[in-house]
């Protein structure tokens, strides 16, 4: 199934609150919406993932210190989460395959794309929103961790709601995965860039054997959007469709947080970086299907492939899995499903080329950022706010009197952009976004102010 959103920070929800001015902590004033006009005269946009002055409160109205925003960069952040959230809607509402079979031209631009991207940017938000550059320790990272756990429920919470009303053959929740990411995303909080590349590293290349290895004797299925009877019902199935199974798999999704992690840590604003960003990206994007196709179409594994294949499945099943991808993992009866990359396969070349398109993406949103913000408006207005409009998205989609195909995706899209556009013209944040910052700020502000008060006691005991 197809993508859906970081939704980031989380899903645009980890990200700290936008605004102008900054409020004294613990003040319920809200921050302006709209900051001040930038040299040009173009209004400056809210966004999700905003650098979080020192000893703030990621997500509430103090994370607001004007003079430190970089708005081109994080305008081209909200621009690239906007990209990714028309992707999700395009596989959602269009055909995955033409009628000659073959791969249609969105599935191939958006599949597993656009759900890789959104889970790469939620690693950006969580390092914007735990201190950005400045990796948090001690007590803030008691407290960050704390917040985290705060969003990692609240969005786990909506996701599982969402799948009483979302059908499966629609598209799969992804928040219930995001919110098993949020919490895998802890140990990784204080872990340097380089410690974070090389352990995306590793997952990418051991991860997806292990789950191969893992799951021997079975074969993928879609798996139902998760509920919360699902969960209480049959808590440690639901455990290991969440990590391992299902459409999202946490484990082998770790590697998406640990690059967006990485690159929240580094300095976006720089041409210098976002070049490496896009070169490296690149590379990323084009090494892994080379890869592929020196596997499978010159040393002769495709053959061998479809000759296991076509014992389990017709030929037609077969094609279209090929061209439209599995649900999360693919069979186990061979070993050469490890060469292929069809969308959300989760394949160690499949985790790789995301990883690239979601870079490249990334730092040519950021660039475009730093031309203009004027055109990148619509797309940042709506990757500001992506909880609540892929929320809205999944109930548009699963109205029985609304179309479908290219009608419906046109309609979605229209409808969750203007809705972005008018709301953050008196809003800072995505009414979803605001419930999930608001509990995750208190909960932050509340474990570090225990903690100043514990480290207190124990200085006047000394």
């Amino acid at each position: 199934m197809s993508s859906s959103p970081d939704i980031e920070g989380t899903v645009s929800g980890t990200p700290p609150a936008p605004g102008s001015m900054p409020v004294p902590a613990g003040s319920s004033t809200a921050a302006p919406a709209v900051r001040p006009p930038v040299p040009g005269g173009v209004p400056q946009l809210p966004h999700a993932c905003d650098v979080v002055p020192s000893g703030d409160v990621a997500g509430t109205p103090s994370s607001t210190a004007g003079p430190a925003r970089s708005t081109p960069r994080l305008v081209g952040i909200d621009a690239a989460r906007g990209f990714a959230l028309v992707g999700m809607i395009a596989v959602h509402n269009l055909d995955a395959t033409d009628a000659d079979g073959t791969a249609s031209l969105a599935w191939t631009l958006s599949a597993g794309k656009s759900a890789a991207l959104f889970a790469l940017l939620a690693g950006v938000g969580i390092a914007f929103a735990s201190g950005g550059r400045r990796r948090p320790t001690g007590r803030t990272w008691t407290a960050q961790a704390a917040s985290l756990l705060v969003r990692a429920l609240l969005i786990g919470a909506v996701g599982l709601a969402l799948g009483y009303l979302v059908p499966t053959d629609s598209a799969g929740v992804i928040l219930p995965y995001y919110a098993v990411l949020f919490v895998l995303a802890v140990p990784l909080l204080s872990l340097s860039s380089r410690a974070l590349v090389v352990l995306a590293t590793v997952v990418v290349v051991a991860v997806p054997g292990l789950s191969h290895l893992l799951r021997a004797g079975t074969e993928p299925v879609v798996v139902p959007n998760l509920t919360f009877t699902a969960l209480l019902d049959h808590p440690l199935q639901a455990l290991t469709e969440l990590t391992l199974t299902g459409q999202y798999p946490a484990l082998a999704w770790t590697a998406y947080l640990c690059v967006g992690l990485a690159l929240g840590r580094a300095a976006l604003s720089s041409r210098l970086v976002l070049a490496g960003v896009v070169l490296v990206g690149a590379a990323l994007a084009v090494v892994p299907v080379a890869v592929s196709w020196l596997l499978l179409d010159v040393s002769g594994g495709r053959a061998r492939l479809e000759e296991v294949a076509l014992q389990s499945m017709t030929s037609a099943e077969y094609a279209d899995v090929v061209a439209s991808g599995w649900s999360g993992t693919t069979p186990t009866d061979t070993g050469w499903w490890l060469a292929t990359m069809a969308p959300h396969s989760g394949t160690s070349l499949d985790l790789a080329h995301t990883i690239g398109v979601a870079l490249v993406v990334l730092g040519v949103c950021i660039l475009l950022g730093r031309l203009t913000t004027s055109l990148l408006r619509p797309l940042a207005a709506a990757g500001s706010m992506t909880l609540t409009l892929y929320c809205l998205h999944l109930v548009l989609l699963s109205a029985p009197a609304l179309p479908g195909g290219p009608a419906g995706f046109l309609l979605q899209v229209a409808v969750v952009v203007a809705f972005a556009l008018l709301w953050s013209r008196s809003h800072a944040r995505g009414p979803f976004e605001e419930i999930v910052a608001e509990a995750a700020g208190a909960v932050r502000r509340s474990v570090a102010a225990a903690g100043a008060t514990e480290h207190r006691g124990a200085h006047r005991r000394g």
